[in-house]
């Protein structure tokens, strides 16, 4: 399977392009970078890493949105991923992302700011994505200094996107002191992840043996069952009928499902509707 490699220019991407190329065949690598549109210097960014490829004779496939500056974070995120997943769709491989040891604790410490449930502490863990500086394709676990300590003796070049520095960005504003904490520390987070994200996939399996193949479900079910209980059931069903909801969004649709009289609708995400049956409803839309 190749390995298409999310490179954006940044520090991080370029020692992970440096490290794959010098630990895997070329004819393995695809380099795809994307720029999302939101700033002048960002077309930069995808010629610098195109040329970076051009010398080390790797495939690349660019891709481009015209977002605008204003763009939230987590839109282009949507977008850049789409297009990564497009390129691994079409070479038949997995996605590899640059992501460290401190991205990992900052989000991990963001979810726990936000009130997360369990699966907000079971953070980079999306399927068909591999993450080598968190799972020792090189032979350990990479933080931030790590990387910088790699390009410095290595002459890794790269660009800074200067978004780094804003402070509008919460995750920006932590990065400082996560850079500074003890190794240690990161390292019990670290193992707190493996944990939860084993943990994670056990439930996620236990869900899916739960989930009717053909996605009607009895109302009766949900009635006295806990409600984080009832969420991941909804939220199983969903993802199974390609619907999108966030867990405030599926919240509503238990309380529909407990609560609505027969016949009335559920509106959904992307405006599909749900029809409440006496006795079920179905997901089939």
């Amino acid at each position: 399977m190749r390995k298409v490699l999310a490179v954006s220019g940044g520090v991080d991407s370029m020692a992970m392009l440096d490290l794959m190329r010098k630990n895997f065949p070329s004819e393995e690598l695809v380099v795809a970078t994307f720029d999302h549109g939101t700033r002048e210097s960002s077309k930069l960014d995808a010629d610098f890493v195109a040329d970076a490829c051009a010398k080390y004779h790797l495939q690349i496939c660019k891709g481009e949105a015209k977002l605008g500056a204003n763009v939230s974070e987590e839109e282009a995120r949507n977008k850049r991923y789409e297009f990564l997943r497009k390129v691994a769709r079409d070479a038949d491989g997995e996605i590899y992302t640059a992501h460290h040891l401190d991205d990992l604790v900052e989000s991990v410490v963001i979810n726990l700011a936000r009130g997360t449930g369990f699966r907000g502490l079971a953070v980079l863990n999306a399927p068909g994505v591999k993450r080598p500086f968190l799972d020792r394709t090189f032979g350990k676990v990479f933080d931030k200094r790590d990387i910088l300590k790699y390009a410095g003796e290595n002459n890794v070049m790269f660009r800074q996107d200067p978004t780094n520095t804003n402070d509008d960005y919460l995750r920006n504003r932590l990065r400082p002191a996560v850079l500074d904490l003890s190794r240690a520390t990161k390292n019990e987070v670290y193992e707190l992840w493996q944990k939860q994200t084993r943990l994670t996939q056990e439930i996620d399996g236990i869900i899916d043996d739960l989930i009717p193949e053909d996605l009607v479900f009895k109302r009766a079910w949900f009635k006295d069952l806990d409600d984080d209980v009832a969420i991941e059931i909804l939220r199983a069903g969903l993802i199974k009928a390609g619907i999108p909801a966030t867990r405030p969004q599926i919240r509503d649709f238990l309380k529909a499902v407990r609560e609505y009289a027969t016949n009335k609708r559920f509106n959904l995400p992307n405006d599909k509707l749900v029809r409440m049956g006496r006795r079920d409803f179905t997901l089939k839309i």
